[in-house]
């Protein structure tokens, strides 16, 4: 079978000294569907960006369709007919399917831009690869599998032959995720070219050809996918054996740490993104909240967590009100806040661990006294925390963001679980982290649980929080349209057509599990 693309050798080392890529080699071949996978800090982002022309390597050799190429830019990328689908949508939300199909490369009809001719356009090769979107709608009003299609198109139209998917399914349903593998089939059917990156090794399993694994910078080898079991690719990116299953002892519920009644939150045109959502987060238990991204999980979370207003209803954390507080008042109240996205609202991109870690904790009598930090103490805390978090890093004093996303992830759970929480909101706890780091994550909840400790789970991954959680609600338009007590007995794919709101259990059931 004929090379597609051929990344020999590469080595990508930064300015400040950090070695990304100490020795890649990544072959694709033609038509296949070929996994690329690591922890994170394995070095398979800048391989991708290298290979994008997003950056350019310190050595080593770039081959597409058997050439020898020198990618210095995205621009350059497109023209040799690559194209990368970003974990993170790069779609502008007030434009339509179209206007964001063909920005930049806008077809003209004199001076105009010929708005029939690239509708009609849109619509052909959406319908040719059975991608197919209303070229009409705006970005804004699909769901987040349709805006996942508008990504893949928009590289189609530019000529891609070779797709880089990042993470593809991370916030689609089972259904979602179901029909993106449909659709990816027949693209390689046509003889397209597919990296698919992803941290599910069940669905590498499901859908890839061969597998490439990094670790730390190093290709640990090549091998098809039909011939390696998850354990054996998870040992090989990790180093060890990885507990892929989720145990964990049967909860023992107390009293309620967190009550939420009748909550109601508008947005600024009208629009309730919580609608009348009520229930209660207990002593000892892990409370799921599932639900397709955009309907109502960011707004509670802020709400809980003083980020955000609410229009109406009421929030008790441990047994006080929260309006009117501030943030720092309701974390007080023994609350703890992983964010959804570490990097804006999670950490201090230019500040070193230890300052990230001690950033709650600087009234500490442990760190301060009359007005005056303790400097050793800091850096004892620093090293004991890098050390128990299990934090992959240079020192304690390294900028937080030179890490990989789950080293940052552990770091960020070090602040928020060593200040001795009785309420955990965790939002996306595992999100772009590999297996070990999730592994680790994990059991931390799961720790902070088993010592009476409340534990809100916020994630779009279905097997965490089937396997993390005690009871479950999933939200629909913000609405709660299903409450579960007992989670074993749920799967997947019925958990998903809830997700969709294709099912919904009835208001009076809801309202007599939640005990209303």
């Amino acid at each position: 079978m004929a090379e597609a693309l051929h990344m020999k050798h590469i080595v990508k080392v930064y300015s400040n000294g950090v070695m990304a890529n100490k020795d890649v080699t990544l072959c694709v071949n033609q038509g296949e569907i070929h996994a690329l996978s690591g922890e994170n800090g394995a070095g398979k982002s800048t391989l991708m960006k290298i290979l994008f022309g997003e950056e350019q390597a310190t050595s080593g050799e770039i081959f597409v369709n058997g050439a020898k190429v020198n990618i210095t830019s995205p621009q350059m990328a497109i023209g040799l007919g690559i194209g990368m689908v970003h974990q993170h949508f790069m779609l502008v939300p007030s434009l339509t399917v179209t206007e964001n199909m063909i920005m930049g490369i806008e077809p003209k009809k004199g001076l105009l831009i010929d708005e029939k001719y690239a509708r009609q356009q849109v619509e052909e090769i959406g319908k040719k690869y059975n991608l197919y979107i209303d070229p009409e709608k705006k970005v804004a009003d699909l769901t987040v599998g349709q805006k996942q299609k508008v990504e893949i198109l928009k590289a189609l139209f530019r000529g891609a032959k070779i797709l880089i998917l990042d993470e593809p399914t991370a916030v689609l349903t089972p259904q979602e995720t179901v029909e993106l593998f449909e659709e990816l089939k027949n693209l390689k059917k046509s003889g397209y070219t597919i990296i698919f990156i992803s941290h599910k090794l069940n669905e590498i399993k499901e859908l890839c050809d061969r597998i490439t694994i990094i670790r730390r910078g190093v290709t640990m080898g090549v091998h098809q996918v039909a011939s390696v079991t998850e354990e054996d690719i998870s040992r090989l990116m990790v180093g060890r054996d990885v507990v892929l299953t989720i145990d964990k002892k049967p909860a023992s519920p107390g009293k309620a740490l967190i009550q939420v009644k009748n909550l109601r939150v508008v947005d600024e045109n009208g629009n309730a993104q919580v609608d009348d959502v009520s229930f209660s987060l207990r002593e000892g238990e892990i409370l799921g909240i599932a639900g397709v991204e955009g309907n109502g999980q960011s707004q509670l979370v802020q709400a809980i967590t003083g980020l955000g207003p609410y229009t109406s209803g009421s929030i008790m954390v441990n047994g006080q009100d929260i309006r009117g507080k501030s943030v720092q008042n309701i974390r007080d109240l023994k609350l703890a806040h992983i964010p959804e996205d570490r990097m804006t609202s999670g950490a201090a991109a230019k500040l070193s661990i230890t300052e990230n870690i001690i950033a709650d904790k600087l009234g500490w009598k442990r760190f301060s006294g009359r007005g005056i930090l303790k400097k050793k103490a800091i850096r004892e805390y620093g090293d004991e925390m890098v050390r128990d978090y299990q934090i992959l890093c240079k020192s304690q004093d390294v900028e937080i963001g030179s890490l990989s996303g789950g080293n940052i992830q552990k770091a960020v759970l070090a602040r928020e679980l060593s200040g001795e929480p009785k309420v955990i909101i965790a939002n996306q706890p595992t999100r772009g982290v590999d297996v070990g780091a999730t592994e680790f994550i994990r059991k931390q909840l799961i720790d902070m649980r088993d010592q009476k400790n409340g534990v809100l789970l916020i994630t779009s991954d279905l097997n965490e929080v089937l396997g993390l959680s005690d009871s479950l609600i999933v939200l629909f338009e913000g609405k709660i349209v299903a409450y579960i007590s007992d989670v074993s007995s749920m799967t997947e794919a019925q958990l998903g057509t809830y997700m969709l709101g294709i099912e919904k259990q009835e208001e009076a059931q809801i309202k007599e599990a939640l005990h209303e």
